[in-house]
């Protein structure tokens, strides 16, 4: 379940905390045409709801779910924290790092920091 808000005059699809696990390709492109169909530029999935496997690059869930989003023209937002998974990987922390500083996919610990990223 999602809901579609306006941050900074920015449509973001909020996909809600309890749901099922998102790990699969088919959950990327089910979110984008979610966010397509409504108006939305971004998605925003909670940390929480993202199967283990996503923050675990050696599977490889990661960037096939952000290869779609790219794929697509639609931004994504890890929304939450994560610092168990980046304590524990290097090559994540590295790989959140470069993300943070791109502009189509963002891990962010709240929804004020995804407010002060769409405001420039």
């Amino acid at each position: 379940m999602s809901t579609l808000q306006e941050i900074q005059d920015v449509p973001v699809l909020m996909c809600l905390p309890e749901g099922e696990a998102i790990g699969s390709e088919q959950d990327a492109l089910d979110l984008i045409g979610n966010g397509g169909y409504q108006g939305a530029r971004w998605v925003v999935i909670p940390a929480a709801r993202l199967d283990a496997a996503f923050f675990r690059l050696s599977t490889r869930v990661a960037g096939d779910i952000i290869q779609k989003f790219v794929n697509y023209r639609m931004g994504l937002v890890v929304l939450g924290d994560i610092s168990r998974h980046t304590e524990a990987s290097s090559s994540l922390r590295d790989f959140v790092r470069e993300c943070n500083r791109g502009t189509q996919t963002w891990f962010l610990a709240d929804v004020e920091e995804l407010r002060e990223r769409l405001k420039s």
